[in-house]
């Protein structure tokens, strides 16, 4: 019992560690940042002027506004963009090949954390770029194309709906930003704590080595380490702040490096997991209609921004 004890206290050491000097730092300067450009109309500015150049790969004016949420805000972000989405009559089509650009690229909630410890920040952005729009156009072009859904042809107009002019002072939108960001610091702490205890008494158990011996030739073809395991079943598992919490673990104890947490990150640093893609799903009914076709691409898109990485680092 004496252990158990043990494992959960230095777990929640390690926990408020990542949370209070990694997570809440970053996430509350960015979040007050992003919310200032949001509401001032920068983001839906570039969105509407870019929408033309990525139509042709099968994405919506709105799907540009999903994507510069994740990259810059977190992965729930596009959730509202999503709704709008699944209301103004855009197709079915053009939904999956969003939601499939949304599960492939990273999210900002793990990104700009994890450069504190050596993510590089270009190339990841880079590779969410190339393989979120190579999974929207191949889910649009490929996988959607074949489904029975070309009645519903309607497509918006790469528009957000109007909004009533913002009087607020750009104080105190960024005080709002800055609170927000607090919220998610705050509020992945629980995740953290349970994600490194479990990662531990696997360890402990035994049960991470057995699942590393079945996978490590797999690993090795990619030039990661036996342990990289660890933090990739933690993060299908658990989500994205539960990953960065056992890898952030892992490099401060010496087991992982830089180039593996970078050759690791095209990969698993996205939304692909159990507790991104329900929380998504939740957004819209015509999310999981369009669900398989999406994972399917998404699949796609995340192979390419392996591929990306592994090739750079």
């Amino acid at each position: 019992m004496e252990s158990v004890v043990t494992i959960i206290l230095e777990s929640g050491r390690t926990a408020i560690d990542i949370a209070l000097y990694t997570l809440l730092p970053i996430m509350v300067v960015m979040l007050a940042l992003m919310k200032l450009l949001e509401e001032k109309g920068l983001l839906a500015w570039i969105a509407n002027h870019l929408s033309p150049f990525v139509k042709v790969i099968g994405l919506p004016g709105l799907g540009l506004f999903a994507m510069l949420k994740l990259l810059f805000v977190s992965f729930s972000a596009p959730m509202a963009t999503f709704v709008v989405m699944a209301k103004n009559g855009t197709s079915l089509r053009h939904i999956a090949a969003t939601l499939a650009m949304v599960f492939t690229m990273s999210q900002a909630n793990v990104i700009f954390p994890m450069v504190a410890v050596g993510l590089d920040l270009p190339v990841i952005l880079i590779s969410s770029l190339i393989g979120g729009l190579s999974a929207a156009a191949f889910t649009y072009y490929l996988l959607a194309k074949k489904a029975d859904w070309e009645a519903e042809n309607i497509v918006d107009d790469g528009t957000e709906p109007s909004v009533e002019e913002n009087r607020r002072s750009a104080v105190q939108i960024l005080s709002e930003g800055g609170h927000e960001g607090l919220k998610l610091a705050i509020n992945a702490i629980p995740m953290l704590i349970l994600a490194i205890c479990f990662v531990t008494v696997l360890r402990t158990s035994g049960a991470i080595a057995g699942i590393g011996f079945l996978v490590g030739p797999l690993l090795e073809l990619v030039d990661l380490p036996a342990i990289a395991v660890l933090p990739i079943v933690t993060k299908f598992i658990a989500g994205g702040t539960a990953f960065m919490g056992v890898t952030v673990d892992l490099m401060n104890q010496g087991q992982l490096t830089v180039v593996d947490l970078n050759r690791m990150a095209g990969f698993v640093v996205n939304p692909l997991d159990i507790v991104g893609v329900a929380v998504i799903l939740m957004a819209a009914e015509k999310l999981r209609y369009v669900a398989k076709v999406a994972l399917l691409g998404c699949l796609f898109g995340i192979f390419v921004r392996g591929v990306i990485h592994l090739a750079w680092f």
